[in-house]
């Protein structure tokens, strides 16, 4: 950089000394040969002042802030990676919380469906039971009225025809030979009302 400035400064010399005559009449006093060096003194001392502050304070400041905000970017662009991987792990992960809550209330339904459709099954299969064993008793109950109604029957018959016959003669009859007959006539009409 140094090397640049003495050639434009040398440049700049060549080109200033073919025109001095030109400026000298023109009345410029900054081509005018007498204040060349003094030009050049305080050009070469406000420049390279200059340089060491930029060089040494401004530029160096600059270079640091912009690489503390190139860091600064690239910790968040690395932060924001970051949580984006953790929030789409949260995602997936709630996602499989909300698959398995409805797998557990699917299964918990199924199970209590099949113990409500088993406590059904098993009161009815015990209604079915107090049931049938009602039915039974009430046709052994039929069946024994049945069979002792003929006899019950022939002993109303008996003690009705007694009375009836006392009533009617004035005499009592004797009890077996209303039963014979009674019993006789019983045989033959058992077709007709039991249906045996």
């Amino acid at each position: 950089m140094f090397r640049r400035f003495i050639f434009y400064y040398l440049i700049l010399n060549f080109v200033l000394f073919t025109n001095v005559n030109s400026a000298e009449s023109g009345g410029m006093p900054q081509l005018n040969p007498e204040f060349w060096i003094s030009q050049i003194f305080w050009l070469t001392l406000s420049f390279g002042f200059l340089f060491i502050i930029l060089s040494k304070f401004i530029l160096p400041k600059i270079s640091n802030n912009l690489e503390l905000r190139k860091s600064q970017i690239l910790e968040n662009i690395e932060t924001a990676e970051k949580q984006k991987k953790e929030s789409e792990n949260k995602i997936k992960e709630y996602e499989t919380l909300i698959l398995n809550s409805k797998n557990q209330a699917r299964n918990y339904f199924n199970d209590a469906r099949k113990k409500i459709q088993q406590d059904i099954n098993k009161k009815r299969e015990k209604l079915e039971n107090e049931i049938n064993e009602e039915i039974n008793s009430a046709e052994k109950e039929i069946i024994d009225l049945k069979n002792k109604a003929p006899e019950k029957i022939n002993n109303i018959a008996i003690e009705t025809s007694a009375d009836l016959i006392k009533h009617l003669i004035g005499e009592e009859m004797n009890n077996s030979s209303i039963s014979a007959i009674v019993e006789d006539l019983a045989r033959k009409n058992k077709d007709k009302y039991y249906g045996n």
